[in-house]
């Protein structure tokens, strides 16, 4: 999980617009990436948070919980700070993500937190980018590794197909995927049907002795 958080003067916003700054999603990844420094120049300043499966995985309270922790971290490591935070709400109630994120604040600023708010703000679509970027470069790095890893989405089938090769392989799965993560307990119950008792040979180990 990437976190970026951004802070820009009022008279840069409409220069982020003419560079096609936009919501992360609805850009390519080449594109993405050209964006980049072109961003980062025009900022005040800004903050970046990896945190790696096993952070998440060993977290106390709910994933929500976990990202306004995370973000109030951000926001509170920044050495400029902004009047104004737009932030994307990750609760189903925005308004309750936005008091969260108020309550841990170091310093006082007025809080907007919407739903889509990387579609609707450009700092979001800017901090969207550059925590788009970060994550896609650590994935790159991660397949120097570990081969295709896909984009490390539950919708991607690469992602899926490696997941489950390696699990065939090493009995287990890798340290660079949240063992909280819903998509291993599918794998886990499909390479489960995949084994039929019947077919075993003697002695062979069956894969609920990996999965339990």
């Amino acid at each position: 999980m990437v976190i970026a958080a951004v802070v820009v003067d009022e008279k840069n916003v409409p220069k982020l617009e003419e560079l096609g700054v936009k919501d992360s999603k609805r850009l390519t990844p080449r594109r993405r990436e050209r964006l980049f420094d072109e961003i980062i120049r025009l900022l005040d300043d800004y903050a970046i948070l990896e945190l790696w499966p096993d952070e998440i995985d060993s977290r106390e309270g709910t994933l929500n919980e976990f990202e306004v922790e995370n973000f109030v971290k951000a926001l509170n490591s920044l050495k400029v700070k902004p009047d104004v935070v737009y932030i994307d709400a990750a609760d189903v109630k925005e308004e309750r993500f936005g008091e969260d994120i108020r309550k841990g604040l170091d310093f006082g600023a007025e809080i907007v937190a919407e739903h889509k708010a990387d579609d609707k703000f450009v700092p979001v679509s800017a901090a969207s980018i550059i925590a788009k970027v970060t994550r896609d470069r650590a994935i790159e790095a991660l397949k120097e590794e570990y081969g295709e890893i896909g984009s490390g989405y539950p919708s991607d089938p690469r992602t899926r197909a490696f997941l489950e090769n390696y699990f065939r392989e090493h009995g287990d799965f890798p340290p660079i995927v949240r063992r909280s993560w819903k998509t291993l307990k599918k794998i886990e119950e499909k390479l489960k049907a995949e084994v039929k008792p019947e077919r075993k040979k003697k002695g062979q180990t069956s894969l609920d002795a990996f999965l339990k």
